[in-house]
């Protein structure tokens, strides 16, 4: 039974642009017609994401009880061997990208892999609700609850340390990410906050719609993608006029005080989000060292010229 209501799992979410475009009349047809035209790009990227670990994969795939009604599915990313001469292992949570609109965990299993591997970590990564059916707050309540109940039962579950957490996250997840410090477990103040963030491609500033957004020098002139521009704008859009200081849609809002200490963000240069990521490093430092008196950056940024969005995914 289990083996079925995966695959049936499976096949809602790779048909999912269809099934939104043809069988959700609530949704505005402006949406809905567009996610016609990102079905065939959601079949190849899936398939191309998920058939590597069809017969052979370096982590079990788990549905965590986070909800009374639903589960969360879930990779979890366990070595073999010890936790680094520790008695519990460090504790790594992923949250993948895909506008919000799709994505798999599968896609960063990889970077996941390599995590677990070199540090000794358990790496969770974990999947969340996705628009256009579930817009702002759907998503980043899912992550804030799967990140409280992972808190309350990585030791007794998987023997990882909850006091030794960090977080990842690309795109939309990297927005989530940031996102889950608004919650006061997941703040310098709490044991179980996170230590540090890792975040690739950060759209971290939804005030503006992705038309909007300044472009980098050199960004090109034709955007074949500005067509599913409406899409990419489904989960802030119906709530950006009542959330327009809500650090929890737009993070780059985040107060430097529920921040943890670490932070690398990992920058595409040829990216409309370019400007944003630069803009929320400058002030976290800033007021580090006004108000703090830090003689170092908490955010470090790296960016990486001439390549587009999502490049680390096609590497």
């Amino acid at each position: 039974m289990g083996i079925l209501v995966g695959i049936g799992q499976a096949l809602h979410l790779w048909f999912r642009p269809f099934l939104v475009a043809c069988f959700y009349p609530n949704i505005p047809w402006h949406i809905r017609w567009r996610m016609l035209l990102l079905q065939p790009t959601s079949l190849l990227t899936y398939s191309i994401e998920s058939f590597p670990y069809l017969f052979s994969r370096p982590f079990e795939i788990e549905y965590l009880p986070v909800w009374p009604d639903r589960c969360v599915r879930a990779l979890v990313f366990k070595t073999s061997g010890v936790a680094k001469g520790r008695t519990w292992r460090p504790l790594h949570i992923d949250i993948h990208g895909g506008a919000f609109l799709g994505g798999l965990p599968e896609g960063q299993a990889t970077f996941d892999e390599r995590i677990a591997n070199e540090t000794g970590a358990v790496v969770v990564s974990i999947t969340y609700r996705l628009a256009p059916e579930h817009t702002f707050p759907a998503a980043i309540d899912d992550v804030d609850a799967t990140i409280r109940w992972i808190q309350e039962h990585a030791q007794s579950r998987w023997g990882a340390d909850p006091t030794l957490m960090t977080l990842s996250g690309a795109s939309a997840g990297a927005n989530l990410a940031i996102g889950s410090t608004a919650q006061s477990n997941c703040q310098p103040s709490s044991q179980v906050g996170p230590k540090a963030l890792v975040l690739f491609d950060a759209a971290i500033d939804l005030r503006l719609a992705p038309s909007e957004k300044p472009r980098p020098q050199g960004f090109p002139k034709s955007e074949p993608l500005r067509v599913l521009y409406p899409l990419f704008d489904a989960y802030a859009a119906p709530a950006r006029a009542k959330h327009m200081d809500d650090p929890r849609l737009s993070p780059a809002l985040s107060r430097r005080e529920n921040l943890p200490d670490h932070m690398l963000f990992i920058i595409a240069g040829m990216d409309i989000i370019v400007a944003e990521q630069l803009a929320f490093a400058h002030r976290i430092n800033e007021e580090d060292r006004k108000q703090a008196g830090w003689t170092g950056p908490r955010v470090e940024t790296v960016v990486v010229d001439g390549v587009p969005h999502g490049y680390l995914e096609r590497e």
